[in-house]
């Protein structure tokens, strides 16, 4: 019975992985790399609002990589880069906003931040 459940857990994961691949084909060959992309062009768009000077010498972060987002390495540091750059980029749009502390609640920043979002 071990034996037929282990196989039963493999065949599932196999055919997660080939609907994942069947997904990804019918999207085209390029599709992998679409998030590569996407966060290339974010970065080029936050150097364009300057962010390196005003954003993260502010909060002493260093810079993102290309591929910052587009690659989960470090989920707890993600977010909180993530929700720092959300904070930095509402307030520069003219809407004071509190930025979060690295311990916050991550329900509350995110909620904070729809909210801020909403009021736009």
């Amino acid at each position: 019975e071990e034996a037929a459940a282990g196989g039963t857990r493999r065949g599932a994961a196999t055919w997660e992985r080939d609907e994942e691949g069947a997904a990804a084909a019918e999207r085209g060959p390029g599709a992998a790399y679409h998030m590569f992309v996407l966060m290339e062009d974010l970065l080029d768009k936050l150097k364009l609002l300057n962010y390196e000077e005003e954003a993260l010498r502010r909060h002493n972060m260093r810079p993102l990589s290309r591929h910052y987002f587009a690659l989960p390495t470090n989920p707890g540091e993600q977010f909180f880069m993530f929700c720092t750059l959300a904070a930095w980029l509402i307030t520069k749009a003219g809407h004071p906003f509190e930025q979060p502390q690295e311990y916050d609640d991550p329900n509350a920043i995110i909620s904070n931040v729809l909210s801020e979002l909403r009021s736009f």
